[in-house]
């Protein structure tokens, strides 16, 4: 049930939507599209030709609405798996640009997470903030031995505020996956749950601050990469202390040219870090824009924000690593069979169809020499091939997938002629042979091993407790299945909609015998009583809600 104050935030967003010429969006709803006809009779809904295009007022209207919508919207910027390109591309240009908030009140906050004053942690602070985000803000500060530092502070109140709009976003949600035919596909409920899960995370400098220290750790003493050192007896949940680094901006390509950097070896390396981090080290920085990438004049790479990261199980791994090898072999059919075998299609997809139209789409590109072709962009037309074929949204996919397309725009800025293929290839065959073969075997064994002797001893006495249960009757087989999950979950929805109908059912012939009441002088609206109005409101409100969705199986 929408609270009160969800539901004036609800009007709110309509409000901005339909300020922004976007009202096909809103009345397309099933709450409001009854209300559709109002459109026709508003005089100025007549004359009003919007002048920019649909993405252009879809981007404005997310920056109306704030920096949360903002960040959501360059979130769904990467899911050009669900986004037409128009839309995709003009989300893109959002900017995370708020306001700071008061540099006394950043003091406030760091006082109040040490239980002391400032100045018992630092001999300077700068409340003048260096940078500011719609989650956080950044000061500059030295500590008491002279070591320079950068402090950053959650925003004040920030976690009220997105746990109101992602509530709004969840109601949203609930009503596409109700009304919309292409939801269960578009999966919009795991879409705003790997948002609010991304954003929360974000709110959490523990998190951040150990994914620092995890990435530290995985390029100690690496010529590639530097992580700036957190100083943990600093750290809280709001509050983040981490060492003050220096570099080039990684965009600013002319400044990195006259300090006579090597920039075809820094775009190789930017490749190399990627791979590394996704297949040997399975943790990846997730958000490698060129805001948080700077490089030394030695040309290593120095990165800060750590606030999202991924990774992937070692089945996906292994896939990602095959297609992109069967791809660039032009083995079609072995990039379908393998989007079968993983799960990430339905398993009766045909093969052949599915190859087929793989071919289709990827024997054009490869008509462009190697170095020209974008490994991005090829996950992205796969995506957007296997739609076709009901290939269910992969949540650490697609940020794996804007990663590479983060690092390969970079690479190509410092270096246009980068040839990815060229960098990437002897990495991924390597990768490919550590997993297979004889290594691979004894890596696993000894893995194993110390699991297998531990449960060995326990192995008769399990096999004789199983034949006992057996001689006496007692064994017993459980069984979960996720149809009859889902089964018991649809008998309780009914129900449900079964007891809001007998309620509504009940509100319309009180709001009916009100209005037929002889002798009753209520205060009126138009020709009916206005407690008429009122029980027939709520009783269409709650027919509304529990309305079953169309069947989609």
């Amino acid at each position: 049930m929408i609270r009160p104050g969800q539901f004036l935030r609800l009007l709110y967003i309509n409000w901005v939507l339909v300020k922004h010429g976007l009202d096909e969006i809103v009345f397309a709803t099933h709450l409001f599209r009854p209300f559709r006809f109002l459109l026709y009779v508003w005089p100025p809904h007549w004359f009003r030709r919007p002048e920019d295009s649909r993405a252009v007022r879809i981007r404005r209207a997310l920056e109306d609405l704030g920096p949360l919508f903002v960040k959501f919207g360059q979130i769904l910027s990467t899911r050009r798996d669900l986004l037409p390109d128009d839309i995709a591309d003009e989300l893109a240009r959002l900017q995370d640009r708020v306001s700071p908030f008061a540099g006394s009140l950043a003091r406030e906050i760091i006082e109040k997470a040490y239980r002391k004053p400032l100045t018992d942690v630092f001999s300077a602070f700068d409340e003048q903030p260096l940078a500011s985000a719609s989650i956080a803000q950044v000061h500059t500060a030295t500590l008491l031995d002279g070591k320079r530092v950068v402090v950053k502070v959650v925003r004040p109140g920030i976690k009220k505020i997105i746990q109101r709009d992602v509530g709004l976003l969840y109601i949203i949600a609930d009503l596409a996956t109700r009304y919309w035919k292409d939801a269960r596909r578009l999966r919009p409920h795991a879409v705003v749950a790997e948002y609010e899960k991304t954003i929360l995370d974000e709110l959490d400098l523990m998190r951040e601050t150990a994914n620092a220290s995890q990435l530290r750790r995985n390029f100690q003493d690496s010529p590639m990469l530097y992580i700036p050192d957190v100083y943990w007896p600093h750290c809280r949940r709001n509050v983040m202390v981490m060492e003050r680094i220096e570099g080039i901006p990684i965009g600013n390509v002319e400044e990195l040219k006259r300090r006579g950097v090597d920039l075809k070896h820094l775009a190789e390396r930017g490749v190399e870090i990627f791979f590394t981090q996704v297949f040997r080290h399975n943790f990846f920085h997730a958000d490698m824009h060129p805001g948080n990438i700077f490089a030394s004049p030695e040309g290593k790479y120095l990165a800060v924000d750590f606030g999202i990261v991924g990774t992937l199980n070692p089945r996906d791994q292994r896939y990602l690593a095959e297609n992109f090898l069967a791809f660039f072999n032009r083995d079609y059919r072995r990039v379908a069979e393998l989007h079968v075998e993983s799960g990430w299609v339905p398993a009766g997809t045909r093969v052949d169809e599915f190859e087929s139209a793989i071919r289709t789409v990827c024997e054009p590109i490869f008509e462009r020499p190697l170095k020209d072709i974008s490994f991005g962009f090829l996950l992205l037309r796969l995506f957007q091939t296997a739609r076709r074929f009901n290939m269910e949204v992969q949540p650490q996919l697609v940020l794996l997938q804007k990663t590479l397309l983060n690092v390969e725009g970079l690479g190509r800025q410092l270096y246009p002629d980068l040839d990815l293929w060229k960098t990437a290839k002897p990495f991924l065959e390597l990768w490919m042979s550590e997993q297979v073969g004889v290594r691979a075997l004894w890596r696993n064994l000894k893995t194993s091993l110390p699991q297998w002797a531990e449960q060995l001893p326990q192995l008769p006495g399990l096999i004789f407790e199983i034949a006992q249960r057996a001689e006496q009757g007692k064994l017993e087989l459980k069984w979960n299945s996720e149809e009859l999950i889902k089964l018991r979950r649809e008998l309780k929805q009914a129900h449900q909609r079964n007891f809001a109908a007998i309620i509504a059912a009940g509100l319309i012939v009180a709001a009916a015998v009100v209005l037929g009441l002889d002798g009753f002088a209520p205060k009126m609206l138009g020709d009916a009583p206005l407690l008429t109005w009122l029980l027939g409101g709520l009783a269409v409100m709650i027919l509304m809600s529990y309305w079953p969705p169309e069947d989609r199986d």
